[in-house]
């Protein structure tokens, strides 16, 4: 498969990188700073561009079977719309070039349904929107922006990230949280993203990951 992956140098694109690389895909990685990735990834083609600008991701974008976004903001109490404007230069440069697969990575944590526990939807959830109000109000826009495109998108929504090791055990559900999912290793969130792009049950879903 023919993949582009934006947000490549932090935790989670470097465990895309890695995992797609390893499978044989051939992979374009759209960075700022190039000097920040791994070595030595096979099929790596490196571009460095602007995320936020559709132009200058656009030839990164052409021809690929599919796109991730894990863009994410380095400090999610701060202030920030780094995740809703890199899903619009994304969405724009998907449609120019006629590419229609997408996955982006948002979180569970801001969502709260039948699945979470009484610790968790009273106690646990109501913190982390308090303190983490921007990242989340961030990420629902690009929820929204993504869901609202005409695209074969997928929303993967992880709770904590770990740097565990990559163990292939983890859990899913379409459209509603994972029942006692409470953390995820990157390793484990890469490999879900990229099962997601082969899964069609996968498309115009959101679709959470946990251990």
């Amino acid at each position: 498969m023919k993949l582009a992956v934006l947000g490549a140098t932090g935790g989670t694109g470097v465990q895309v990188l890695r995992r797609a690389c390893a499978a044989g895909h051939d992979v374009t990685a759209v960075v700022r700073d190039p000097a920040r990735l791994p070595a030595g990834l096979p099929g790596l083609t490196v571009v460095t561009a602007n995320a936020m600008d559709p132009d200058a991701i656009g030839g990164a974008v052409s021809g690929r079977d599919a796109v991730i976004s894990a863009i994410g903001p380095r400090d999610g109490r701060a202030p920030t719309t780094v995740c809703a404007d890199s899903a619009a230069a994304i969405v724009t440069a998907m449609r120019r070039a006629g590419v229609r697969r997408l996955a982006v990575v948002s979180n569970s944590g801001m969502h709260v349904d039948d699945r979470d526990g009484p610790l968790t939807r009273y106690v646990v959830k109501p913190i982390l929107k308090r303190v983490l109000a921007h990242a989340y109000a961030d990420m629902r826009r690009m929820e929204d922006l993504v869901a609202a495109t005409e695209l074969d998108w997928t929303i993967v929504r992880p709770p904590m990230l770990t740097n565990g090791a990559h163990t292939g055990r983890y859990r899913t559900e379409l459209g509603r949280n994972v029942r006692g999912g409470n953390r995820i290793a990157r390793a484990d969130l890469a490999d879900a993203l990229l099962r997601c792009l082969a899964d069609p049950r996968t498309v115009r879903v959101a679709v959470t990951v946990a251990n």
